[in-house]
């Protein structure tokens, strides 16, 4: 999808508020009480994640208590998805907010849990403007998803 494509309204809240019977093509991860994981539809890297709040706000303070505790346990869960699925050297994680700062979706707070490896770097961005993936994003949510349960029963001692 180019930019010129880019659909109406909130793409967050598209993805979370469509059936669950959609979740694989919207690519939702998982989805918690107050907020969800979802992979990123212009990836930085393969596995790039995103979770976000239900509630559409770009701000941080407009977030309860208990959206903001466990939007970081999300991140968590993410990354401990990512380990076990593409086994990653590392993550960037972190939040954009306001165009200023570099956020693609402005209105609608999200994190980017990022995995990294070694030399994952290549000319491809520089030179094609373009960036190659190993597999289609369908294929890494679906992995990602399969171990979620287990992910968090080995995190519940279950």
């Amino acid at each position: 999808m180019s930019s010129g494509n880019k659909p109406r309204g909130c793409i967050l809240c598209q993805k979370v508020n469509d059936s669950l019977d959609h979740d694989r093509e919207n690519l939702v991860v998982y989805r918690g009480q107050t907020g969800f994981i979802c992979l990123n539809l212009y990836p930085y890297t393969n596995g790039h994640l995103m979770v976000s709040p239900y509630l559409h706000t770009g701000s941080l303070e407009a977030l309860d208590d208990a959206t903001q505790l466990e939007l970081m346990h999300l991140v968590t869960l993410g990354a401990r998805l990512l380990r076990k699925v593409m086994n990653p050297a590392g993550y960037n994680i972190g939040i954009n907010l306001g165009k200023a700062a570099g956020a693609g979706v402005d209105d609608h707070v999200h994190i980017h849990v990022v995995p990294r490896w070694e030399g994952d770097t290549n000319f491809m961005p520089i030179i094609g403007e373009t960036r190659v993936m190993p597999e289609l994003l369908v294929e890494t949510r679906d992995k990602l998803a399969a171990m979620a349960p287990l992910v968090l029963g080995a995190a519940l001692g279950s």
